[in-house]
């Protein structure tokens, strides 16, 4: 069990030189964006425009702050993407363009190389304890907001953005909100 805090994060441009992201983990560690197997990331979107492509990358967009967009995906529908909706998983090399509703947002990103990996990403409330045991190669609690108490210890909490990283699966905690949370739960398989 690892805990990384929020204030541990790195950031670093876009792939496209558009904006900034903030590396939450990537994985082998110190992987580069052309060599990762998987990554998760929040990035500060300040205007529309295309997506970067990353061949062979399947990913997950959830909004965290902000009015939400709506995603053009070579292929699909528009889809338009809120803090109240699903986290919305597409191919990150297929064509995309994102259009803001209303001025900036926050998104959490989850991406996973085809070739070696591949994810769920699941949003959730909590008012009540949960206990919850993993069943991915890496499962990851995002705390988006509110903290959390992990077992009796109340040393041991996450709170808002800090993220509880677990690299087996089988292993039980106990998620005790204080009082409410709002987390990701977000589980890797490797190939």
């Amino acid at each position: 069990m690892r805990i990384l805090r929020a204030s541990d994060y790195r950031s670093m441009p876009w792939k496209n030189g558009g904006g900034t992201t903030t590396e939450i983990v990537v994985s082998p560690a110190g992987a580069g964006l052309d060599d990762f197997d998987w990554r998760i990331s929040m990035a500060r979107v300040e205007a529309g425009g295309p997506f970067s492509v990353f061949v062979g990358i399947d990913r997950t967009l959830s909004i965290l702050e902000g009015e939400g967009m709506r995603l053009s995906i070579a292929g699909h529908d528009s889809v338009d993407l809120t803090r109240a909706s699903e986290p919305l998983f597409f191919p990150a090399d297929a064509a995309t363009e994102a259009t803001l509703a209303a001025g900036p947002i926050t998104d959490l990103n989850v991406m996973t190389r085809r070739s070696r990996a591949r994810h769920t990403v699941r949003r959730v409330s909590l008012s009540e304890p949960l206990d919850f045991t993993t069943e991915a190669t890496a499962t990851l609690l995002f705390c988006h907001k509110g903290s959390i108490q992990i077992g009796e210890s109340p040393t041991v909490a996450l709170g808002a953005r800090d993220t509880l990283w677990l690299d087996e699966a089988g292993q039980t905690l106990w998620l005790r909100p204080q009082p409410h949370a709002v987390v990701f739960l977000i589980a890797i398989q490797n190939d």
